[in-house]
């Protein structure tokens, strides 16, 4: 195992070459620290701006090997990787950060609601199943309107469906892949907010301002932070997210997603063990940005402030709308962050700008 903190001039590893690792070399190299990337895909985004990439499937024994030689600790950009893919680094005596707990956990719906539950953060109710007939049960058993989404993948809105009636949980079933199903009670939600923090491996932890989104069609459109919230509100989400942090023994930066209920009450949607959508306002409006933080946590460094400095919203750029970057880095008040995807196709999330305007 490495000597921790890592020294500048050291590798860190990255599973996944897509525009979060992107970012994380980014900030990697401010810290001045090389990146490689493991990433099934040639010339992936974070390949261009790192300083090794192996290419190869995430859970390619070889691919993992090559990795490990060259990195002192692996981090990760999506929580979908292969959990074999970490216990096969760990064997190899590589640090792996967030842990395999944090990544099982993210990986299953299910799994993961039952988590937070006993940890003591509140949750929408919901049920699992694993058949159309089990899931007509569930359904009948809550009382529609539920929410049903695939157990496992699937995100921006991708593998979930409303299910109106009891009569209509098999077909629903079937329309999300006839794949094993977590059905979530609505929440009347005030709005949907988020907090972003972190846990050093010294176990101290770091949280940012809240951010308030708002989606489209299932996807983040903006963000905007800091959230006009209540102190109770921020305090309440700063013990939930401490709660979470520490029943994973987590180290690194991880995204929670919130309901704000009528009465203040903050439910979890969802946690992310990962840099978040939701904060990529920090980029240009705290003193140190998510990513920045992440490597920090991961290499054994002191976290850093978290302090806001500006008030900003957060766009995502779908599809062609970043074909406007001209238009966009003439605008005094926004900073543009581009991706490197060389195909735009409708939907898909090519860049962000964060538009500024004075606390």
């Amino acid at each position: 195992m490495p000597a921790l903190p890592l020294p500048p001039g050291s590798t860190i590893g990255i599973l996944g070459g897509g525009q979060l690792g992107r970012m994380l070399a980014l900030a990697a190299g401010r810290l001045g620290f090389d990146v490689a990337i493991l990433e099934p895909e040639p010339n992936a985004p974070a390949s261009r701006v790192a300083a090794h990439t192996v290419v190869g499937a995430y859970d390619d024994p070889t691919a993992l090997a090559e990795l490990a030689k060259l990195a002192s600790v692996v981090t990760y950009e999506f929580e979908n990787v292969p959990a074999a893919a970490v216990e096969h680094l760990t064997s190899l005596g590589v640090q792996v950060a967030p842990g395999a707990l944090a990544l099982a956990v993210a990986q299953d719906r299910v799994a993961e609601k039952t988590f937070l539950n006993g940890a003591g953060v509140p949750t929408v109710a919901f049920a699992a199943a694993d058949s159309a007939e089990a899931a007509r049960e569930a359904v009948a058993a809550m009382g529609a309107p539920v929410l049903m989404k695939t157990r496992r993948e699937g995100y921006d809105g991708k593998g979930q469906r409303w299910v109106e009636h009891i009569a209509d949980a098999p077909a629903a079933f079937e329309a999300v892949g006839g794949k094993p199903v977590i059905l979530e009670a609505p929440a009347d939600f005030v709005r949907e907010l988020s907090i972003i923090a972190a846990r050093g491996r010294d176990g101290g932890i770091a949280v940012y301002p809240l951010a308030e989104n708002h989606h489209e069609k299932g996807v983040l459109r903006r963000s905007f932070a800091p959230a006009e919230v209540s102190k109770d509100t921020a305090a309440q989400a700063e013990r939930i997210a401490a709660q979470i942090l520490g029943a994973l023994d987590y180290v690194g930066v991880i995204g929670i997603e919130l309901f704000e209920m009528q009465g203040g009450k903050l439910l979890v949607n969802e946690i992310a063990p990962r840099v978040h959508n939701t904060g990529h306002w920090t980029m240009d409006g705290c003193e140190v940005d998510q990513f920045e933080q992440h490597i920090r946590a991961v290499a054994g460094w002191p976290l850093g402030p978290t302090h806001a400095h500006a008030r900003v919203e957060m766009l995502n750029l779908l599809g062609d709308e970043a074909s406007a970057w001209a238009k966009l880095a003439g605008e005094p008040e926004t900073r543009i962050h581009l991706y490197g995807k060389h195909e735009a196709r409708p939907g898909r999330k090519m860049g962000h700008i964060n538009r500024l305007r004075p606390l």
